[in-house]
């Protein structure tokens, strides 16, 4: 056999395979991901804090962007000579869409909406008020990652009721005795 031969024979199974499969023991519920922080937002570890600042700036420049776009449409409007009612409707409905937008995402922060409430039938116009949203993401990242509040809370409530209902578990029940009758 030459040296060629010798280091393309298969290499042994790794000892992992070998080994029989352990029973997965459960340690807790897992916390959920935040959009842009995954799960750092627990322990506030893992670049927490420069995450924190590079969305609220990433969400701030965006929104100077959008604003500008704005503008430039706006402008192009004017350009277009179609009258003192339409530029004022395309102003009005995107102040009236961005608060709407705004209001909404800063609620989505602290609590959750129910799958069949109107929240679906607003995605249009959180679209396109984008700015109140963006908004409202630069704000919250000064006080907390976006929807960190909500998503601890219903994170300890799980880990209490994972660590009660743990606690509760005693002995084998195949091997209590029958409870007397009175």
């Amino acid at each position: 056999m030459s040296d060629d031969q010798r280091d393309q024979t298969p290499a042994e199974p790794a000892a992992e395979a070998a080994a029989p499969a352990q029973p997965v023991v459960p340690t807790g519920p897992e916390p959920e991901p935040i959009r842009f922080f995954g799960t750092t937002w627990v322990n506030h570890d893992g670049g927490y804090g420069p995450r924190r600042v590079g969305v609220a700036l990433g969400a701030l420049a965006i929104a100077v962007l959008g604003a500008f776009l704005l503008r430039f449409s706006y402008e192009g409007l004017e350009i277009g000579n179609v009258g003192a009612f339409l530029s004022i409707s395309v102003v009005v409905l995107f102040a009236i869409a961005s608060s709407i937008a705004f209001v909404k995402t800063w609620e989505s922060f602290s609590r959750r909406q129910a799958p069949s409430s109107d929240e679906t039938a607003l995605k249009g116009l959180k679209a396109i008020g984008f700015i109140g949203s963006l908004i409202a993401y630069f704000l919250r990242c000064f006080v907390e990652a976006p929807g960190e509040k909500l998503r601890r809370a219903e994170y300890e409530r799980a880990t209490a009721e994972f660590a009660r209902r743990r606690g509760t578990r005693t002995g084998n029940p195949a091997v209590r005795r029958p409870k007397r009758k009175k």
